[in-house]
């Protein structure tokens, strides 16, 4: 297969896209020209594809709108599921390290939340975030007096604080005790995700690529938050959102505009249709 098509845009066969930030509106919408779009790729013969921090639960209001058929990378890779949200398969943390990494979060002054398969639990309710969260998600989490005996089936450890400084002081933190045996990256600002190693974005290319049978080189992924680099780079196009940092868009082969401005509709239109193809499905 061609590695590039007659205008010298790379082939692309898949297009992954991370959700907040990128796929949805800062008011966690879909904008009809983004249905559009997705609806485009689709037309094209272009799987569509999302991956996101976001528990399977929370990406399932997208399924319909979208069409979506192909398997959905939930906690950055944590978990794939089918549309239906049957489980493909996951990566959870070592029960031994929850405790350790919790422990990590409080020292930093951050609140805590655990995520097991579609089950949110927070220590309150009433805590930072909490309710955009579930305005986000769409479902309520589960309030514990104690996170204490919970150690199996954890998919993902959030931090979470309006203090920016101390989230990345907290994600160096976590690092530097945990090593090898933990993922820690900002899925926003004010969110530190903890999961398994195997769960961060790159991993997402590669077992996408693994279970639609489409290379690396022929995948494009869009995103705007720094943990969305790892999957820039191992696909054939990348694409950063305007409201990335300079620093995220440098990562990037491609830069569109915000996600406030229509930013993954002029992607898709711009970067991965264009001319012909663009005319050709508007036009079907």
């Amino acid at each position: 297969m061609a590695s590039q098509t007659e205008s010298g845009r790379p082939y692309i066969r898949l297009l992954v896209a991370d959700v907040d930030g990128t796929l949805v509106t800062p008011q966690k919408e879909l904008t009809e020209r983004t249905r559009q779009a997705v609806h485009m790729l689709h037309e094209n013969g272009i799987a569509f594809a999302i991956t996101s921090g976001r528990p399977p639960c929370g990406m399932s209001m997208l399924v319909e709108p979208l069409r979506l058929t192909t398997p959905i990378a939930a906690f950055n890779g944590g978990m794939f599921v089918k549309p239906d949200l049957t489980v493909i398969d996951q990566h959870v943390l070592a029960r031994e390290l929850v405790g350790p990494v919790i422990k990590a979060i409080h020292g930093c002054g951050l609140d805590v939340w655990l995520y097991r398969g579609c089950d949110w639990l927070v220590r309150r309710r009433h805590a930072p975030h909490v309710e955009q969260e579930e305005r986000t998600v769409r479902f309520s989490p589960t309030v514990v007096a104690t996170f204490d005996g919970i150690l199996d089936g954890v998919a993902k450890i959030v931090g979470v604080s309006d203090d920016l400084a101390a989230v990345g002081r907290c994600q160096a933190d976590v690092r530097r005790e945990l090593g090898d045996h933990v993922s820690a990256s900002c899925s926003q600002p004010y969110y530190l995700d903890v999961t398994h190693p195997r769960a961060n974005k790159g991993t997402v290319v590669r077992r996408l690529s693994e279970l639609l049978a489409i290379p690396t080189e022929q995948i494009a992924t869009i995103g705007d938050m720094p943990n969305d680099v790892l999957m820039f780079a191992l696909s054939g196009l990348s694409i950063a959102m305007g409201n990335a940092t300079p620093e995220v868009q440098r990562t990037a082969r491609r830069v569109t505009t915000s996600n406030a401005e229509e930013g993954f509709a002029n992607a898709v239109e711009r970067f991965i249709l264009g001319g012909s193809r663009l005319h050709s499905a508007t036009n079907h």
